[in-house]
């Protein structure tokens, strides 16, 4: 039986694109470029790339892509998005927690959740990073954005969804934040690219910064910042706070 994250993204990379959530591209890799000191010899990999906006992003800006994602669906939207612009982008399809990659990239990127925080079990989401740095070189980067564990115990969850929302967009409703094992479950309402109403019972782990720190550190990563993640505009200047839905992390190995 498929998972809620299979479902979710199955004919719905038109759709999804239109989010409020995917509007930040733009100043998200003027940020990454900056990380990787514009050195356009690295290779990089996509983690759940979706519809491919960050591979397509920075190869148009000279970089090597590989973009990763486990929705077929997902995938030819990016394919179509690619050729538009004709850079050479190698998207592949694979599950996050079984990377056939070892060693390969100088740089990993899994941003709005790329995967990782979706799994149903901690085990899962730990088999994402283990992969993920499988797959970079020694000294590799990596850049991802998860679920700011602070957030919800300050704030509404489904409050803060339904105030970022706009018109045609995905809707969360019936969020319920468990304290003990961070995770929030809700009902996501949306329509697919066909004009498809569906309704899914999703369930998102959200994380604190120690237990990210640990995990990082567990799996061998040597620098680790955590940082505020404000749509299109990272930096390292923001520091994370309980404002911050989702914490930007930068581990170095």
């Amino acid at each position: 039986m498929k998972k809620w994250y299979e479902l979710l993204f199955e004919n719905y990379g038109q759709k999804y694109d239109k989010e409020c959530f995917v509007q930040g591209t733009l100043g998200e890799c003027d940020f990454i470029e900056q990380e990787l000191v514009y050195d356009k010899s690295l290779k990089i990999i996509d983690v759940g790339c979706g519809t491919g906006r960050h591979s397509i992003e920075l190869t148009k800006r000279g970089y090597h892509v590989t973009g990763i994602d486990l929705s077929d669906s997902q995938l030819a939207r990016a394919r179509e998005k690619a050729k538009q612009f004709d850079p050479k982008i190698d998207f592949q399809k694979h599950d996050a927690r079984n990377i056939p990659f070892d060693g390969e990239f100088d740089a990993a990127i899994m941003l709005c959740e790329g995967g990782f925080p979706l799994m149903e079990t901690d085990e899962m989401n730990f088999e994402i990073l283990k992969n993920v740095t499988k797959a970079l070189k020694d000294k590799g980067k990596l850049i991802f954005t998860t679920l700011n564990g602070l957030f919800p115990l300050y704030h509404s969850v489904e409050k803060f969804c339904g105030s970022a929302s706009e018109e045609g967009n995905a809707t969360y409703k019936s969020n319920t934040f468990d304290l003990m094992t961070l995770r929030d479950h809700n009902i996501t309402v949306f329509e697919d690219d066909a004009g498809n109403k569906k309704e899914l019972e999703c369930n998102e782990r959200y994380y604190v910064p120690s237990e990210i720190t640990w995990l990082l550190k567990t799996l061998g990563y040597k620098k680790i910042d955590i940082l505020g993640a404000k749509l299109g505009a990272f930096s390292k200047k923001d520091k994370l706070t309980t404002e911050d839905f989702e914490m930007l992390v930068v581990a170095e190995k």
